[in-house]
């Protein structure tokens, strides 16, 4: 049984724990689970939305980096801009569809404002020095999910050979029998490829 000397003699903690093992006079615990389950859902709800804005073309364009570096040059590729109106954004490329997948990814990008707070690469000039270090990032990210968000759209099975112009025709089947994935051959595809890289003839 605990005394007024024991209440006395605890913290903000062992109050709260206290509070917490007591079953509550005022409310039924039949209330008290359908108010957890309602603050869950509440949660949740708010958590997914704004885990959903993060994936946003407007909120990856948000800050000058990218709306000055790297937005205009995406502009001009055929993810952007193509004969059937598909357009792919950022987080098609770069945030999995899974949700675990996703939730790691987040917080991996959380660590990204750091660099955006001590103005890592805030001019041009920056940016193209690092480039080539960024972009490596990427590629060995992709590399170890076999190109996971490409596969989201692309997949030798869907794709009907003999439809493709020449190089690709001859190059995809190559690819596909020696377990080669869509960045091995497709760097460069969205952004420019960095200063210092040399492309194989693949």
């Amino acid at each position: 049984m605990t005394t007024q000397d024991d209440k006395r003699k605890d913290g903000p903690a062992g109050r709260l724990w206290r509070a917490l093992r007591t079953p509550s006079l005022k409310y039924s615990s039949g209330g008290i689970l359908l108010a957890g389950i309602v603050g869950g859902i509440i949660f949740w709800g708010g958590f997914n939305t704004f885990m959903e804005h993060t994936n946003t073309l407007g909120f990856c364009t948000s800050c000058h980096e990218m709306d000055q570096l790297v937005y205009p040059e995406y502009q001009k590729t055929v993810h952007y801009k193509n004969r059937t109106g598909v357009r792919v954004i950022c987080s098609d490329c770069h945030v999995p569809k899974a949700w675990w997948p996703k939730l790691v990814r987040k917080v991996q990008a959380s660590g990204e404002l750091f660099h955006k707070l001590v103005g890592t690469i805030d001019t041009p000039e920056k940016f193209e020095a690092r480039r080539l270090h960024l972009a490596e990032r990427v590629w060995a990210s992709m590399e170890a999910t076999d190109s996971r968000e490409c596969r989201n759209c692309h997949a030798f099975q869907s794709m009907d050979f003999a439809k493709q112009e020449r190089r690709p025709r001859e190059k995809h089947p190559e690819a596909r029998d020696a377990g080669k994935t869509c960045i091995d051959c497709h760097k460069g595809i969205a952004h420019n490829l960095p200063e210092g890289y040399e492309e194989d003839d693949d």
